[in-house]
């Protein structure tokens, strides 16, 4: 099994909430290290430019809105197999199709408050990565 790292990003309705501590446990029980976090309260500039794969979606400015609502940690995540463990975790994007325990089936109140954001590929975890941490924040 390869270790590999991947973004994570716990979402303004959960952050408000105060579920950053009980979201990062979960990932932590199941095996993936917290190597980089950081709490930040997106611009609408970088929400834009995080979510451009979404710009022609007709949900993208809700998204945006969302997502600058209030603060986010975003985070760097490590472990074995830790993009599809991660996705796992997470749960499907609808929290009324997630699986039992899951963070969306425990956490989030909706599709678009789906409480957490995890990457897809090894490709999108990288380019995640590096929109939000440099180099030398990323200490596992």
């Amino acid at each position: 099994m390869a270790i590999e790292r991947t973004f994570s990003m716990i979402k303004p309705d959960a952050t408000k909430r105060n579920l950053t501590g009980a979201i990062t446990k979960v990932f932590e029980d199941n095996g993936l290290r917290v190597v980089a976090s950081k709490r930040v309260w997106m611009s609408k500039r970088e929400a834009e430019g995080f979510y451009a794969v979404h710009k022609e979606r007709p949900f993208f400015g809700e998204l945006v809105e969302g997502m600058t609502s209030g603060p986010t940690v975003v985070q760097v995540l490590e472990g074995e197999n830790a993009i599809l463990k991660n996705r796992e975790i997470m749960g499907a994007t609808n929290p009324a199709d997630a699986a039992e325990g899951t963070i969306r089936k425990t956490y989030a109140l909706s599709i678009g408050e789906n409480s957490v954001h995890g990457s897809d590929a090894p490709e999108t975890a990288a380019q995640e990565i590096s929109y939000w941490f440099s180099g030398t924040e990323i200490v596992g």
